[in-house]
């Protein structure tokens, strides 16, 4: 198809005429400088470094533009850019260059205050931590919280040195127990509590809350206190022949406990003829705890 210059000559005139009305506003306003606060953007941070501590993220620049310009600055259109490539472990101070700040066309940099900011960077370490659940609430009435369990049961953390050393664990949002009768299970995010140290990966987690019967008390009196390791051809009197005996333990263990099956007992290991005065034991291996034990002592008599 042939060019004809002259084809929708209407339209190309009124562009003509709205650009050259643009060119005189722009051109006859003011130049005008102002001053306004702009956020530092970090780039470049070397990968086995950490930026600590409070860096400045605003810097004050000062602009030069027309009116028009200047006031209708968006935020974020003028941005201060500090490049840390190559940049070395410890206090450091760097200069921002008017050149470095990002602005639109038509807009000049004449200034920044403060021209150098100073940073403190340090070596980036990882870390395996536990994860620990919190459990928020109270299970029904005649039960309580046992052992909680994660998985994973670690996370890896990553960060600067100083602070990954400090880290004692990472935490998961509270597991609620509220009224439970039963074990409790939800999957819940992990997270850390320093904002210095992140996860190397984003990360959830299983936990399980177990819920258990809650432990019984029982009193028994008569208990017989039985004598160990009597030696050979020796005999025993212990007096008093029974004690009173508090126990703790599962409802199942204790509901049908009797008052000899409870083994406390005076241990006579290495002990000769004579009276002796001694303190009443029981057996740990028994599958409900001794709370109280009355009277604690026992006078021994060996022949």
């Amino acid at each position: 198809m042939a060019y004809h210059p002259f084809r929708h000559l209407g339209l190309k005139f009124v562009a003509l005429t709205m650009a050259t009305l643009l060119w005189l506003t722009v051109a006859g306003e003011h130049v005008v400088e102002r001053i306004i606060r702009v956020p530092v953007e970090l780039r470049n941070i070397p990968t086995q470094l950490e930026v600590v501590g409070d860096p400045p993220d605003t810097v004050d620049v000062r602009l030069r533009g027309s009116s028009t310009l200047l006031s209708r600055l968006e935020p974020g259109e003028v941005v201060a850019v500090l490049d840390l490539t190559g940049a070395r472990s410890g206090s450091r101070l760097f200069h921002i260059r008017n050149e470095e700040v990002r602005s639109p066309f038509g807009v000049e940099v004449t200034q920044v205050v403060p021209g150098t900011i100073g940073l403190e960077l340090e070596r980036s370490a990882r870390r395996v931590v536990p994860v620990v659940a919190p459990v928020e609430g109270e299970p029904a009435p005649g039960f309580i919280v046992g052992p909680v369990t994660s998985d994973p049961a670690t996370v890896e953390v990553s960060g600067p040195e100083s602070r990954v050393k400090k880290l004692a664990e990472a935490t998961t949002e509270p597991v609620s127990v509220v009224g439970a009768r039963d074990n409790v299970r939800d999957v819940v995010t992990v997270g850390v509590m320093d904002a210095a140290v992140r996860l190397v990966e984003p990360q959830s987690a299983t936990v399980v809350v177990a819920v258990l019967p809650a432990p019984v008390e029982r009193e028994f009196g008569g208990v017989p206190v039985r004598a160990r390791n009597l030696g050979h051809a020796l005999r025993v009197q212990i007096l008093p022949e029974t004690v009173r005996v508090s126990v703790r333990g599962r409802r199942d263990a204790v509901a049908s406990l009797k008052p000899d099956a409870i083994d406390v007992f005076a241990d006579l290991d290495g002990l000769g003829a004579g009276r002796y005065n001694l303190r009443v034991q029981f057996d740990p291996s028994q599958p409900f705890g001794v709370n109280l034990v009355v009277p604690e002592t026992v006078d021994v008599t060996i022949r």
